[in-house]
């Protein structure tokens, strides 16, 4: 019972701190204080953010390897696109459409793949991104190389951040959730979680599918952003993009994934006249961070937690300030 008050204590905090955050932001965006250069980064990290915890699920939280992410993205973006711009559907029903068709295919490949382990999963998931992406390129009905374009530019940023925060709620009472604890005993010792009677499979597939659907859903809201969709943007190096946002913020963190996304798309905003050196930058900071950080910022831990400790230390004269006294 006290840990189900504190999880609606952290919640409602949650959702307070979202508020402030994104009538802050709105009032900076409709005076016009924040250029339209910056108003295109903050809407970014906003898909990013959503990119990135969504992976988490998979590479943090169950402890996976998945590199196909980009593809599921991919799906998301077309098929909201579809909706719209053939079936003339309205908006917010082309971002469901999105969503769960990306989750349809993240539960289909998810069955058969993650028997795998390692770097065979990993393999299977960068295979299959390309898959989506190749398939793509050759439908001429969606454009085929040249691109989708004529597509609503719909998405506004109340969309963006709404869908950032329901990510991010969802999620994090996902983990808190008893599949999520399942996730957390597959990530630890798969073969422990098995005979505890964990069917770690279908943990591992309900984790894809999660995040598969969240993937499509930044697609959807990522195509109606700019108003065109191209096979160009859902490569393989889009799903490593991700995955380094994953890695810095630190595997298994919420918070840290927020934090990875946004580090990684202000480096991005800052480099983009010199787009040749944006990986070698990337690259550098990885290599800095597997040796003075190799679990991430934040490790497996979340931002409120580690100032909870330290605010604990600090304050009640239980800590190492308090002996010296």
């Amino acid at each position: 019972m006290n840990m189900i008050n504190r999880l609606r204590k952290q919640d409602a905090v949650f959702l307070l701190a979202a508020v402030v955050v994104f009538a802050v932001l709105q009032f900076l965006m409709a005076e016009r204080i924040v250029s339209s250069f910056w108003r295109l980064n903050i809407s970014l990290i906003c898909l990013n953010v959503m990119l990135a915890s969504s992976l988490n699920l998979i590479n943090g939280v169950t402890g996976q390897f998945s590199l196909g992410h980009a593809g599921f993205m991919a799906v998301g973006a077309y098929v909201s696109a579809v909706c719209t711009v053939f079936l003339h559907l309205p908006f917010i029903v082309s971002l469901i459409g999105g969503a769960a068709a990306a989750g349809l295919l993240g539960f289909l490949v998810g069955v058969p793949t993650l028997r795998l382990q390692g770097d065979y999963l990993a393999i299977a998931t960068l295979g299959m991104g390309e898959i989506i992406r190749i398939c793509i390129l050759n439908i001429q009905q969606v454009g085929g190389a040249s691109g989708m374009s004529g597509i609503p530019r719909d998405t506004t940023f109340p969309w963006l951040f709404f869908c950032m925060v329901v990510t991010l709620f969802v999620l994090k009472n996902i983990i808190h959730s008893k599949q999520g604890r399942a996730c957390l005993a597959v990530r630890e010792n798969a073969i422990a979680a098995e005979a505890m009677g964990i069917d770690t499979t279908a943990f591992k597939v309900f984790a894809f599918t999660i995040a598969s659907m969240f993937a499509g859903l930044a697609g959807a809201l990522f195509s109606h952003y700019f108003g065109i969709a191209h096979p160009s943007s859902f490569t393989f190096m889009r799903s490593f993009d991700i995955m380094t946002m994953v890695v810095l913020g630190g595997l298994g963190s919420l918070s840290g994934s927020v934090i990875g996304a946004f580090i990684l798309t202000l480096i991005a905003a800052v480099m983009q006249s010199y787009p040749e050196y944006r990986m070698i930058v990337y690259a550098l900071l990885l290599i800095i961070l597997m040796l003075y950080r190799p679990n991430g910022i934040l490790g497996n831990k979340e931002l409120a937690e580690l100032m909870l400790s330290k605010w604990k230390k600090g304050g009640r004269g239980d800590g190492p300030v308090a002996e010296n006294k």
